[in-house]
């Protein structure tokens, strides 16, 4: 067990990590898994735990905190009424199934190959952000079924191995087919909540009865680290969303793929630096 003030130091990361992702979760709609992510796998490394079960504990514990906070978002962005319910409607299948998927296959990968799976997806999507052109689009409008229906599904199997609420896929989704910003953003918040909810329930099977887990864990979700992030979140979360509408369409985009960008030259370095 480490000292009381290392667990008071690795306390007070998480908790400031709660307040960036809840303002992410309002700001970009992606329900602050990539943030948390990251630093889960960081402060669990600090912790000792086991490199087999590292990177699933911590995108299993970041989809749990997804849960409440994409609920929450999700009702801040439904009041301003400017959330697509019709293609939330079509996915009410397609993004919880693609979510159960991907806990299937994390529980049969390696923990490097989560890490590399969230970091060609972030580049990509910032890549997409930074370098947009108003000529990239794939349609004036979104594909009918079962296109879309498809791609329900393979959001969900990405974001579930991800560790996050669907934003960084559904935006560049709805953007491509020429749908503003703010409703992408508004209309990811509750993928997040397709996404998380069944991940949460795939993750736990996943890594039920495995070893190395840390105490007060149930498969792969760590309740201590729900329970400390979760009440921040979800105090923070309408602030991000406040910001969101306060903010042009170019200054989503870049600061999007920027935040993306780093995140994945973290991962990448764990593998490979």
């Amino acid at each position: 067990m480490p000292p009381v003030s290392e667990l008071m130091m690795f306390a007070l990361a998480l908790a400031a990590a709660g307040v960036v992702a809840g303002l992410l979760a309002g700001l970009f709609g992606i329900g602050g898994g990539a943030i948390l992510v990251p630093v889960f796998y960081q402060v669990f490394g600090l912790l000792g735990i086991d490199d087999a079960v590292r990177m699933h504990l911590s995108v299993g514990t970041s989809l749990a905190i997804i849960v409440p906070t994409s609920v929450r978002s999700f009702l801040s962005h439904y009041k301003r009424g400017v959330v697509d319910m019709a293609l939330l409607r079509n996915w009410t299948v397609a993004v919880p199934l693609g979510a159960i998927l991907a806990s299937v296959i994390a529980s049969s990968v390696s923990s490097g190959t989560l890490r590399l799976i969230f970091a060609v997806i972030a580049l990509a999507v910032a890549f997409r952000m930074l370098f947009n052109r108003a000529s990239w689009r794939l349609g004036s409008d979104l594909p009918r079924n079962p296109v879309k229906w498809l791609v329900g599904v393979a959001i969900g199997i990405l974001s579930g191995l991800m560790g996050i609420g669907g934003g960084v896929l559904n935006n560049t989704f709805m953007t491509l087919y020429g749908r503003p910003i703010h409703q992408a953003v508004a209309t990811s918040a509750g993928v997040g909540v397709l996404i998380s909810i069944p991940g949460l329930f795939g993750y736990v099977w996943a890594g039920w009865g495995l070893p190395g887990l840390p105490p007060l864990s149930t498969g792969f979700i760590n309740w201590i680290a729900v329970a400390l992030i979760i009440p921040i979140t979800l105090l923070v979360a309408p602030l991000g969303v406040r910001a969101a509408h306060a903010m042009n369409r170019r200054q989503l985009e870049t600061g999007f793929g920027v935040f993306m960008i780093l995140i994945a030259a973290r991962f990448l370095y764990s593998l490979y630096g």
